[in-house]
């Protein structure tokens, strides 16, 4: 995909996205993705050899190998969303290899999957595809739902079936927060004991988040969740991508500072996403953001990824994390959406702000 096709799929927004120049966070005060960045963000850190040995084989594969970018398909959904909901659209991803033929097929520097999906297979991919393996989940088969993240096995099993890192997902702001924290960051120091890198999904969840908007998506609540995820030591951030801006003040709790929106972001969505890069150390750790729900049509996950993947990058983000706009469609759609993704990160012309 040239730059010219990418601003073709930006549409209206192209100018906007493609030339807006950042005058919040300067991207002078950013650790930025490139060949070397496992060594220059965590060579001195407390991270073994042998976890840097595991983040550099998932910054090292796919068509993204060595540019400090990556592309990850995540498919827990099953659990998540129920295996009906997600795999309906397209049975072949009842089959858990199918999955990792698609990442493998796709480009992407990894696969995010349970213990289940991956387990089933592991012997004939581990070798060829870094391994993440999810490690907790919300169970979505409970009368009357409820949204709790459990512990749906071991850091030991991850390690036996040759994973290169461990991924998890706190609800921050949830009654079960606490909790939470606690499981994944015991989790996550096992992990890195074990030599493994780990990724965690950030995620806001309070009914009082939504107010005139929706505050799950806004940037200083996100980039709170974030430095919460960094502080636990994670290696890598998923969070969604910012929409709004000012949760603190419109639901009116927590602490925040006046600079935080005046200073430090602005309603483009550029600036939303590099005050959540800035919440992950200023990127010493990865900011990747989700790349959403299918909507269904071709044309429009297409333009929507992409146009995820153009923010995060001009941001300083490293990446995105993209499923459903993947696999529920043929395979061979869903390796082109990959492949767009990736795109964007190795077109040269889509520049840091």
């Amino acid at each position: 995909m040239t730059l010219d096709q990418i601003t073709k799929l930006l549409g209206s927004d192209a100018e906007n996205l493609l030339t807006h120049e950042s005058k919040t966070i300067s991207k002078s005060s950013l650790h930025l993705p490139g060949a070397d960045f496992v060594d220059r963000a965590f060579g001195m850190s407390n991270r073994s050899p042998q976890v840097l040995r595991s983040l550099q084989a998932l910054y090292g594969h796919g068509r993204l190998a060595n540019t400090g970018y990556v592309s990850i398909l995540p498919v827990d959904q099953g659990i998540e969303h129920s295996a009906g909901a997600s795999f309906a659209p397209n049975p072949i991803y009842f089959d858990g290899e199918n999955i990792v033929k698609l990442a493998l097929e796709g480009g992407c520097n990894a696969v995010a999957s349970t213990f289940g999906v991956l387990g089933s297979v592991s012997r004939k991919y581990a070798h060829k595809i870094p391994f993440i393996v999810k490690i907790n989940h919300n169970e979505f088969l409970s009368h009357p739902a409820s949204y709790d993240q459990i512990m749906f096995g071991s850091i030991r099993d991850a390690w036996n079936m040759g994973a290169v890192a461990v991924g998890a997902t706190i609800y921050f702001g949830s009654e079960e927060s606490n909790r939470q924290i606690q499981e994944v960051a015991e989790a996550f120091e096992y992990a890195h004991e074990l030599g493994m890198a780990t990724i965690l999904w950030c995620y806001t969840r309070n009914s009082a988040f939504k107010k005139d908007k929706d505050y799950h998506v806004s940037a200083d609540l996100t980039g709170q969740a974030n430095h919460l995820g960094v502080t636990i030591q994670a290696d890598i951030i998923k969070q969604k991508l910012p929409e709004n801006n000012g949760g603190y003040t419109a639901i009116n709790f927590g602490k925040t500072h006046d600079k935080v929106y005046s200073e430090l972001s602005s309603d483009n969505p550029i600036d939303l996403t590099r005050y959540q890069v800035a919440n992950c150390y200023m990127g010493r750790q990865g900011l990747i953001n989700s790349g959403g729900a299918s909507l269904g049509d071709a044309d429009s996950d297409m333009a929507q990824a992409v146009r995820t993947a153009v923010i995060n990058k001009r941001a300083g983000g490293q990446g995105l994390i993209s499923g459903r706009k993947a696999f529920q469609k043929p395979m061979v759609d869903g390796i082109e959406l990959l492949n767009s993704i990736q795109d964007v990160y190795l077109e040269k012309g889509v520049t840091i702000a």
